[in-house]
């Protein structure tokens, strides 16, 4: 059922975990699908001793695009308006990822009704990974 305006308030909160122990396949199969074949992603001699991390990491679109699973499965298929985040952490191997959106405001515009969201994707030490903001059309 899609979200509905009058069964929303300001300062609800939707929480989901999207990763559990994300696993270096899970890096390798994200590199085939996306194209991105960066090494820092899936080469970890290259990442350890040419780039000096301590060893591969996630891209940022994969932890953007499970914080956006979360959105979608919160608000419906089809229903995001606005979705962008900034990356403020990087995630590993190993890594569990939380998200969580927050009604920030709900609103009409042309007789469309929306919610606001902030959003936050944060790690297994609760360190923010993800934020940013999302906008959803709802039903009245």
């Amino acid at each position: 059922m899609a979200l509905q305006a009058s069964q929303l308030k300001v300062g609800d909160i939707h929480r989901e975990r999207v990763v559990e122990n994300l696993s270096r396949t899970q890096l390798v199969q994200y590199a085939g699908a996306s194209g991105d074949y960066n090494p820092l992603h899936t080469d970890e001699i290259y990442t350890v001793q040419v780039a000096g991390y301590k060893g591969v990491f996630a891209h940022g679109m994969l932890t953007m695009g499970l914080t956006g699973k979360m959105l979608t499965n919160y608000v419906g298929d089809g229903r995001l308006t606005k979705f962008g985040v900034r990356f403020t952490n990087q995630v590993w191997p190993g890594d569990t990822l939380d998200a969580r959106a927050t009604v920030t405001a709900i609103r009409e515009e042309n007789g469309v009704h929306y919610a606001d969201l902030e959003v936050v994707t944060t790690n297994q030490e609760g360190k923010e990974v993800v934020t940013g903001h999302a906008t959803a059309r709802i039903d009245p």
